[in-house]
């Protein structure tokens, strides 16, 4: 089954939600803000995508903005990155989809076209 970390107030999640229905792919939805990925998950999820670790950041969020991480990022260590990600949901890139060993963060339909069809 596939695991999407949302936030009901999202419109890319709910656009992709509406994907994911439309595709009859199952899948658990999870509440990003309330259930948000701890350190371990987040090590586990960075593994598994291949993806640079500044992908996973929500860089159009407010808290992102606020916290002017754009500036801090750079001359932080990965442990820290993952530390400040694990904080506050809210930081995190969404959707976060995972199956299996595969994990997108955001939603691209190419790229969640060619994991789930």
């Amino acid at each position: 089954m596939v695991q999407v970390y949302c936030y009901d107030r999202c419109t890319t999640c709910k656009k992709a939600l509406k994907w994911l229905d439309e595709k009859n792919i199952p899948h658990e939805v999870i509440d990003i803000k309330e259930h948000h990925p701890d350190e371990a998950k987040l090590k586990e999820y960075y593994r598994k995508s291949g993806l640079p670790l500044k992908r996973f950041f929500n860089t159009s969020g407010q808290i992102y903005r606020q916290m002017e991480l754009s500036k801090k990022i750079p001359d932080m260590t990965e442990e820290e990155q993952i530390r400040l990600l694990a904080s506050d949901g809210m930081l995190v890139k969404r959707p976060l989809l995972i199956k299996d060993d595969h994990v997108l963060t955001g939603f691209k339909q190419e790229e969640w076209e060619s994991l789930l069809l």
